[in-house]
């Protein structure tokens, strides 16, 4: 594995980024498949579809506002 994945998620965390998102970026940077149809959220499906294009800065529309 190479460092583009650990670097974007710590730096997704950092800024405080959907969890949702992050764990849609990864599964999709890992081209995991999918989770069922039923659990899929907007911020997991815009992660996972930034993660198969390897996108690593697409995030800032889902930082969460404190």
């Amino acid at each position: 594995m190479n460092d583009t994945y650990y670097e974007t998620i710590n730096k997704m965390e950092q800024k405080g980024v959907d969890a949702d998102y992050i764990n849609g970026w990864a599964c999709g940077f890992l081209h995991n498949p999918k989770r069922e149809e039923q659990r899929i959220t907007e911020a997991y499906d815009a992660g996972y579809n930034d993660g198969m294009e390897g996108k690593t800065d697409n995030f800032a529309s889902w930082v969460v506002k404190k």
